[in-house]
């Protein structure tokens, strides 16, 4: 049986001993690369690429680096720059616009509408946002039948003065549990303050009280004007209302019922305008007394007490009522250290036309006063509720 054997090439006896072929598909050439060949051919394209790349990075850099050094501005400037755009208004004939624009008064101010946040709802009225004074109102009182129906009555009429307001209540000895509770339930703006005077060496209690108030107002430096006004007097809103326009030392007529109780007498000043020219005397007092004024028929700026300079007093010594002088002279003693003389006074209200304020000096005579302001065992009659 016959046999044929080929004989292989050289080249290809290494090439299929190496276990690689490489060819080209081409009908007309074809090339065959060993294994040693095509690793060079590699080594070469790979060179290139990482040749091209590392110009390619050298020319960013180079770029960058001169951009980054290239003047263009710093974060300053940036800061500084004002990269905001005006819009300008037209042109406004101001006068002719505000021909019929009327202006309030500074201490009236008018809001037609507010459109509160969130209801969708125009709220129409008048807001006040007057600026007044502090009224310090300062009131001794004491432990007697009628203290209560006194204090009640009094904040009636607090409650309807204006704010701001401050009602300063001294008792003697302790702050009574009562006084206390009808303060509470006031709706007044308070302060309950104790006089711990031993009541053997006191002549006037009112005196002593008073005093208290004003060391309270004069430590705490309260900015006002002051006014003592006792709980049994009786009183009108324009008063309160008027004393607010006091400069340093205001005073006005004070309506009092004569010592018979059958007629009625003034006691204050006699008023051109608002300047004081004299004075309503009584026949006790006619000629010697300096002012003739009574204790609620006057009031002051609270700054007189702890700032002398201000008021160029002669002393810095505490402007307190004396104990120590004949009665019915606590208030002219007291006035004379916070006036010199009427030209330093105000009249209120101008004129002194009206009387503001009645003193009748009534007194509940034959009532009994029990401790802690219950009736138990002084009543006329006692109904059964079973």
């Amino acid at each position: 049986m016959a046999s044929i054997r080929r004989t292989l090439s050289p080249s290809n006896e290494r090439h299929y001993q190496n276990g690689n072929q490489y060819s080209v598909q081409s009908p007309s050439h074809k090339l065959v690369l060993n294994g040693k060949s095509s690793s060079l051919l590699y080594s070469r394209k790979n060179y290139i690429s990482r040749k091209k790349l590392f110009y390619r990075c050298l020319v960013f850099f180079v770029l960058g680096f001169v951009l980054g050094m290239a003047p263009f501005g710093g974060f300053d400037d940036a800061r500084s720059s004002d990269f905001s755009f005006e819009i300008k208004p037209p042109v406004v004939n101001v006068k002719e616009e505000m021909k019929d624009v009327v202006i309030p008064r500074p201490d009236n101010v008018v809001v037609n509408s507010v459109k509160l946040p969130g209801s969708g709802e125009e709220v129409q009225g008048k807001f006040d946002y007057v600026s007044r004074k502090l009224l310090i109102v300062v009131t001794p009182t004491y432990n007697r039948a009628l203290q209560a129906y006194y204090l009640h009555r009094l904040s009636e009429v607090l409650k309807l003065v204006k704010s701001p307001l401050l009602w300063v209540v001294v008792e003697m000895n302790v702050a009574s549990a009562e006084t206390a509770d009808i303060l509470r339930k006031t709706g007044v703006m308070y302060r309950h303050l104790v006089c711990s005077k031993n009541m053997t060496d006191i002549k006037d209690r009112g005196v002593h009280q008073r005093n208290v108030a004003l060391e309270h107002i004069e430590h705490h430096r309260l900015n006002g004007i002051v006014y003592f006004a006792d709980d049994d007097n009786i009183y009108s809103l324009e008063l309160f209302e008027s004393i607010r326009s006091i400069n340093r030392f205001g005073t006005w007529p004070v309506a009092m019922l004569a010592q018979s109780k059958s007629k009625a007498i003034l006691e204050g000043p006699v008023c051109n305008g608002s300047q004081v020219i004299g004075w309503h005397t009584n026949e006790k007092s006619k000629q010697l007394r300096r002012f003739h004024v009574d204790m609620s028929g006057f009031a002051f700026n609270s700054t007189i007490l702890w700032d002398p300079k201000k008021w160029h007093r002669p002393t810095s010594d505490p402007i307190r009522q004396l104990d120590n002088v004949k009665e019915g002279f606590q208030e002219t003693t007291f006035i004379e250290q916070i006036v010199e003389d009427e030209s330093q006074m105000e009249a209120v209200p101008p004129g002194c036309s009206r009387v503001l304020n009645w003193h009748l000096h009534l007194k509940a005579r034959g009532v009994v006063y029990p401790g802690g302001w219950l009736l138990q065992k002084n009543l006329d009659a006692v109904i059964s509720t079973t």
